[in-house]
């Protein structure tokens, strides 16, 4: 989950740099009743690389969450515009409460602290946390006393990892998915906890890496509005996760991003 840079009518580094004194001055409302920040477009900040989720691939922003994004944008006859952030900014508020952007959609586990900061859409994706390493014999986090183990700053995986590691664990902290599974491939941290589908994902491609466990920690992504500030779009959101998954073009998605349809239920 996070960093950034410019594409798809972005102007993320704009934005970027201004971030944390920078605030859109007011919202215009559409004909459904959502507050946006910008008229006639749905505003959307991610951060990246989060793949299969968002990531760059030939000069633009794409993945599993632009899609679903991208569908609320047309339900509410709006246009995406994405704004590339931290994800630290995300997951604490600042970008929704500076009016960086209408949504949040940046692969992002709901979790009672961050609920208390912004407003959650329904459960969209089931994620858990898994084990990246390129020795295969390392298949918990008891296997890495005495070695080192990455995590990613402002994460559940970091908190995974506070509350399970034994003491002899060398904890390093990472600002993104990229350097964080990067460090596991060149060896200069014997492994990293973060959630399952960005790890598959990066180790489908490297085959020098391995996800040898994964930790059932009942975990699901919600994209997110302002607090108390955007309830109407916070509907739509909800709606569109719901009718997706009846008529069937969330599995389409899935399969797309992730090479085959969700597990029944």
């Amino acid at each position: 989950m996070t960093t950034r840079n410019l594409t798809v009518g972005v102007a993320a580094a704009l934005l970027s740099l201004g971030a944390a004194g920078c605030a859109v001055e007011e919202a215009t409302t559409t004909e459904s009743g959502a507050n946006v920040i910008t008229e006639g477009t749905l505003t959307v900040c991610t951060s990246l690389p989060f793949k299969p989720f968002e990531f760059r691939q030939g000069g633009e922003v794409v993945g599993f969450d632009i899609d679903m994004a991208d569908r609320i944008a047309q339900a509410n006859d709006l246009e995406l515009e994405l704004v590339i952030t931290g994800f630290e900014g995300i997951q604490s508020g600042q970008a929704l409460n500076t009016n960086q952007c209408d949504m949040a959609a940046a692969g992002m586990t709901i979790t009672d602290e961050r609920a208390e900061v912004i407003d959650f859409s329904d459960g969209y994706f089931e994620a858990t946390q898994a084990l990246l390493t390129n020795d295969e014999s390392i298949t918990s986090l008891e296997d890495l006393d005495g070695k080192s183990l990455g995590v990613m700053t402002g994460t559940t995986g970091e908190i995974y990892v506070d509350e399970n590691a034994p003491d002899g664990v060398e904890v390093r902290v990472f600002e993104d998915l990229g350097l964080q599974s990067t460090a596991v491939k060149s060896g200069q941290i014997d492994a990293a906890v973060q959630d399952n589908g960005p790890l598959l994902d990066f180790a489908k491609d490297n085959p020098d890496v391995f996800v040898t466990a994964e930790f059932d920690t009942g975990e699901e992504y919600g994209f997110a509005v302002k607090k108390d500030g955007n309830d109407e779009l916070l509907d739509s959101i909800n709606t569109v996760i719901s009718e997706s998954r009846e008529d069937g073009s969330y599995d389409e998605l899935y399969e797309k991003w992730f090479g085959q349809a969700p597990a029944s239920e």
